[in-house]
């Protein structure tokens, strides 16, 4: 009795069989269809090669949503350095209520405005790359994903002496309420004051005033390296000693999520704008640089994606079978293209033989060889 339902169920599961056996007496092999079967599986392989990198490869997804922190504080990455000694400029925030930011995190230090071969060489490099970011707006993805939690690196300490040193350079970092603000540089040092703040620029001569200036970083946020902000590398050179730089930025902060960095950091875009201060001229204003910034409702997620197993295995059956089956309906409609041609140009040559005259039939014909005997 178990062996008579063991029967039953095999008997079942046979004739389910979606994928039929043919005897091996039935099959036929050509040299055509090896010819076919030999580029499909080469199509196969290339196709599944390139199908791995792009597996392999990941992309940036942006999503936007407001931004509903506005109690914590905003941190300004900042290194600059301006052609100026350290003891006749001062640098400081003053927001959009009036409150001035304590600079405590911001340290002066007395170098040299002229770069080092070594140094200009990687300014260069770094032009080079903004250059690239305003073109290829997609190097931003490499650029991203090329981001590391770590500290920033540490500047080499400069070998002249203190004397010989006509340039400053503020660098570190401060925190500010998330509003509009002004970060600026500018003559003197500042000084609280009941209604903001002031600087002692009256105790400075106007002969030492220069300000050119250059920004190797400055960003907002968590410090990340390996991001480049817009206005990294900007390097301006001021002939009028009384001149004003003035810099708009409008800051959007950013979640990035990538597989090699998870941190809460801030874009920004700028435009900038510079005049000299010229007072008979109708040109007013007080000499230094501005940093005038505004802060988006708006932020951004970047989250790095790649490619689910699944999909990657579903894509390859699709290429596998895909292919697979093109070629076999590609090779059974040649063969039958070939079978039709074969076959009306034979009934074409018997036709032709049909309605010959007799005597072009007969002559037409192969002569049979006889043999002669001699008795």
């Amino acid at each position: 009795m178990r062996r008579l339902t063991k029967k039953k169920a095999l008997t079942l599961v046979k004739e389910l069989d979606a994928f039929p056996k043919v005897p091996e007496s039935y099959v036929e092999s050509t040299a055509s269809g090896g010819t076919v079967s030999l580029i499909a599986f080469t199509l196969m392989a290339v196709l599944a090669f390139l199908e791995f990198f792009v597996y392999r490869d990941t992309w940036m997804k942006y999503e936007y949503e407001v931004d509903k922190d506005f109690s914590s504080k905003l941190r300004i990455n900042v290194d600059i350095t301006v052609a100026m000694r350290c003891q006749y400029i001062g640098a400081d925030v003053l927001d959009l209520a009036e409150t001035m930011v304590a600079s405590d995190g911001l340290k002066y230090e007395p170098v040299n405005f002229d770069l080092s071969p070594q140094q200009r060489l990687w300014h260069m490099t770094l032009l080079h790359i903004q250059e690239r970011l305003k073109v290829e707006h997609s190097l931003q993805d490499v650029i991203f994903k090329a981001a590391i939690k770590a500290a920033p690196p540490a500047q080499p300490e400069s070998e002249d002496s203190p004397t010989s040193l006509t340039a400053c350079r503020i660098h570190g970092h401060l925190y500010v309420n998330k509003v509009a603000g002004n970060f600026h540089v500018t003559v003197g040092k500042s000084i609280p004051h009941p209604r903001g703040h002031a600087h002692l620029a009256a105790l400075v001569s106007h002969d030492t005033y220069n300000f050119s200036h250059r920004i190797d970083h400055l960003s907002f946020g968590e410090a990340i390296p390996g991001i480049i902000s817009p206005l990294d590398g900007t390097e301006k050179i001021s002939i009028d000693p009384n001149h004003m730089f003035q810099y708009f930025i409008t800051i959007v902060p950013t979640k990035l999520k990538t597989y090699k960095v998870s941190a809460e950091t801030h874009q920004y875009s700028v435009t900038e704008q510079d005049r000299a201060i010229n007072h008979a001229a109708g040109s007013h204003g007080v000499s230094g640089i501005f940093m005038k910034y505004d802060i988006s409702s708006l932020m951004v997620k970047v989250t790095e994606q790649h490619m689910p197993l699944w999909q990657f295995l579903i894509r390859l059956c699709g290429i596998i079978g895909g292919i697979f089956s093109t070629t076999g309906m590609v090779h059974s409609m040649v063969g039958f293209l070939v079978d039709v041609i074969c076959c009306r140009f034979q009934m074409g040559i018997y036709r032709h033989l049909k309605e010959a005259p007799p005597n072009e039939q007969a002559n037409s014909e192969t002569p049979v060889p006889t043999e002669s005997y001699t008795q």
